[in-house]
């Protein structure tokens, strides 16, 4: 069995009298890509912000390589990235210098060509020395994610990585991610609305609702468990219960 990478216990986010995240608990073995699922403002991004140490949590621990985030910040993030709709990049930057800048934040060693390679793998070449804030949102999701990589991470957080793109080339960026989590041994944790790429992608998934874990399992089993067709079945009953 894979070791437990990352750690997440009793971990509870409050903004004011609004309890965001409720006391859940979950472990996530290295090199595998786990789901979060859930309806929007059940949680989802508020988890990642804690996860990735961006928000402090009202109480709960998170660690990862047997660290506590929020005291080892620096040193974690080295090898850590994310992606979140929430978050968008310095928008009067173009594809490049964007890259360039957080290239350089990390310390990527051969910058240069770590850029060409991920323009060229994510199709960016076309429009490299455009604004990103000119950029559609497809567009803006693919240099997101040649950011989320800029550092070669063994651990990815992907707040909806899709969102956006047609069909053809969210497939291929589907593949992207399993490519990279394979010849990486990467861990993911992967929030998503998809479900079709959540079974194709996940080796287990975490259904969240008001803040809450209350399923979790691979997806064969969530289906067969509440006796459904499919995992977006699934979805739809946990939220309309």
């Amino acid at each position: 069995m894979n070791e437990e990478l990352i750690i997440v216990n009793s971990l509870t986010k409050k903004f004011n009298n609004i309890t965001a995240v409720k006391n859940i608990s979950f472990k996530i073995k290295k090199g595998t890509i786990i789901g979060l699922l859930g309806p929007n403002g059940c949680g989802k991004s508020t988890t990642i912000g804690m996860m990735l140490g961006l928000i402090k949590p009202s109480s709960g621990t998170v660690i990862i390589n047997n660290q506590n985030i929020e005291n080892n910040r620096t040193n974690l993030l080295e090898k850590m990235n994310f992606i979140s709709p929430y978050v968008e990049l310095p928008k009067k930057l173009t594809v490049e210098e964007n890259l360039k800048v957080y290239g350089r934040l990390y310390g990527v060693k051969n910058l240069k060509d770590k850029i060409d390679d991920l323009m060229e793998k994510l199709n960016l070449v076309d429009f490299k020395s455009r604004k990103t804030g000119e950029l559609s949102s497809g567009q803006k999701n693919r240099v997101s994610l040649a950011k989320a990589l800029i550092n070669d991470p063994e651990i990815l957080f992907l707040d909806e990585p899709t969102a956006s793109l047609d069909p053809d080339v969210g497939d291929y960026i589907r593949g992207f991610i399993e490519d990279y989590a394979s010849n990486n041994d990467a861990t993911i944790l992967l929030a998503s609305h998809n479900m079709n790429e959540v079974e194709r992608l996940c080796y287990e998934v975490l259904m969240m609702k008001n803040g809450e874990i209350i399923d979790k399992g691979k997806c064969g089993d969530l289906v067969n468990k509440h006796g459904r067709k499919n995992l977006e079945e699934v979805f739809l009953k946990i939220v309309r219960e």
